[in-house]
């Protein structure tokens, strides 16, 4: 293969498909962590409780993540990836609208109804990302995939630390979520400029069956690779769903009078954007996906270690391992095209759109263990309890997963 120009590489990377892809992640990010931002001011000011309603509220979040995951997956195979970012971002969007006019709603059964809005937002949030990095993936040069998914989470990430930004400065947590929405809907009109993925063209009028998720449970080597992705994910989650959005709750116990679980999360996703802007250029330096995810689970690990039991008692100090955190699992762009090179072109958008759903639907499930060790243990040693397991299942994924550098993805399964 002939090797490209610095302005061809210049032109696949800012093609496009990717300039749409980060664009819509951008958003995508801003409308997911926009609760874990407001969760707290938007709950006191509708007469709610922060904490058991908060929790409730994530969970419904992450449950219509996990449930719209399957459902975008399997329909972006069956219909094209373009069919999926034109859905899903509507889906989102006009639930975000909706959560800014709580205030107006009636206040019997409010929590019920901000949680279902956050349910219905959580399914449409599930498309977006699986999406975009399987119509960039199947649209950019193997050699150059990693740095065009980079570009497209480098950049999409950004969002968290625009949303509270947008917090701040809106004067009102409603206000912030009716941004988000009109952000969406202006996003979808940019969209009519994107192309179908050409690798999904030459299958969508085969007789090949496209978009069975059950065909990740009929298949035992399948499966596995179906498992390992998402247990190489799950750090991701873990530092941002306990150690940021939950962030109040470690402060009595390391000595700080308050943290921000807002700002923590944006301090977080700084780092997350950085380390997946560089992420795509250490797996090409590498020339593995696997070994670059490896050392940045090295990384990330170490900090978590020093956050918990490293004296950090001050605010200040916690946001710094928030960056540190985000910097260490910035992989998550490399994690979701890893996803993607593991399965062939009639399944793969419904393993990428799924597997960091599972991911995000897996929050839930360690928030309950992070909770239930708290009944015998301390909130820093609950943490760290749930965190051994977490990257355990990690690093084990992380090694023994088929490497997918510049494969071909021209295949079905």
């Amino acid at each position: 293969m002939q090797e490209l120009s610095l302005f061809s590489k210049l032109k696949y990377i800012f093609s496009i498909p990717v300039i749409i892809s980060a664009l819509g992640y951008f958003v995508d990010i801003y409308d997911l962590l926009l609760f874990g931002i407001v969760r707290i001011p938007s709950l006191k000011a509708l007469g709610l409780n922060p904490d058991a309603d908060g929790t409730f509220i994530l969970n419904c979040q992450m449950v219509g993540l996990l449930l719209g995951g399957v459902f975008w997956g399997i329909f972006g195979d069956k219909k094209g990836r373009l069919s999926v970012l034109f859905g899903s971002i509507l889906v989102y969007s006009l639930a975000n609208i909706a959560c800014g006019f709580l205030p107006y709603f009636p206040k019997e059964h409010l929590v019920y109804q901000y949680a279902g809005l956050r349910f219905i937002a959580g399914i449409g949030l599930a498309g977006e990302l699986g999406a975009g990095i399987t119509l960039v993936s199947e649209s950019l040069p193997k050699n150059l995939r990693a740095i065009g998914t980079s570009v497209v989470a480098g950049f999409g990430l950004m969002g968290a630390v625009v949303a509270q930004l947008t917090v701040e400065l809106a004067g009102g947590w409603n206000v912030s979520y009716i941004i988000g929405g009109i952000m969406g809907i202006l996003l979808l009109l940019l969209r009519i400029s994107v192309s179908e993925s050409g690798i999904y063209k030459k299958i969508e009028h085969k007789s090949v069956s496209k978009g069975n998720f059950l065909s990740f449970f009929t298949n035992k080597d399948r499966l596995i690779r179906y498992l390992k992705c998402i247990a190489v994910g799950l750090p991701t989650w873990y530092c941002i769903g306990i150690l940021a959005v939950l962030a109040n709750q470690f402060a009595p116990e390391l000595g700080i009078r308050d943290i921000d679980p807002g700002k923590a999360i944006m301090w977080a996703y700084i780092g997350i954007s950085v380390g997946d802007l560089l992420s795509g250029f250490i797996s090409q330096a590498l020339k593995s996906r696997k070994m670059a995810i490896f050392y940045m689970l090295i990384f990330t690990l170490v900090g978590v270690g020093i956050m918990l039991f490293g004296n950090t008692n001050t605010e200040t100090k916690y946001y710094f391992f928030c960056v540190w955190l985000g910097f260490g699992t910035g992989y998550w762009a490399m994690f979701v095209t890893l996803a993607a090179e593991q399965f062939g072109t009639n399944i793969r958008n419904t393993a990428t759109t799924t597997v960091p759903n599972m991911v995000r639907g897996l929050v839930p499930v360690m928030i309950l263990a992070f909770d239930f060790f708290k009944g015998g243990f301390s909130v820093v040693k609950s943490a760290a309890i749930v965190g051994v397991v977490v990257f355990g299942l990690a690093f084990y994924s992380s090694l023994t997963i088929s490497e997918t550098h510049n494969k071909d993805l021209e295949f079905t399964e």
